[in-house]
């Protein structure tokens, strides 16, 4: 039986994306505000997101390639049951940053707070 971060890094990006859209909608935020924290974590921008989605990219290959943000170690907090900090995996550890962010959106916290830029 696969592990779970296995399941996740072999997920493609593109089976999960609706889901963060529909989470920061429900709660009145914007796919343009989904796109901008992604592109802050990942460095990819629009055109590039779609590309990967089209692709069916996986998470693995989705953060491999990704350049993350310098910032990004200043995620912290629990995720899913998880606390950020603790996580071993890097790959897990990426795509809960993707999870917090999107969570911290959807909650309606000031898009300069999680961007980390304060």
């Amino acid at each position: 039986m696969e592990s779970q971060s296995q399941r996740i890094a072999n997920m493609s990006f593109a089976s999960v994306y609706p889901h963060y859209v529909t989470k920061v909608e429900k709660k009145g935020r914007t796919k343009e505000e989904l796109h901008q924290v992604i592109e802050w974590l990942t460095g990819y921008d629009e055109k590039k997101l779609l590309k990967l989605m089209d692709d069916k990219t996986t998470f693995e290959t989705f953060f491999k390639k990704a350049k993350l943000n310098s910032n990004a170690h200043l995620i912290t907090g629990v995720i899913c049951g998880y606390r950020i900090e603790e996580i071993e995996d890097p790959l897990m550890k990426q795509v809960r940053y993707l999870d917090k962010l999107v969570d911290e959106l959807a909650k309606g916290k000031k898009m300069e707070k999680i961007l980390r830029s304060a």
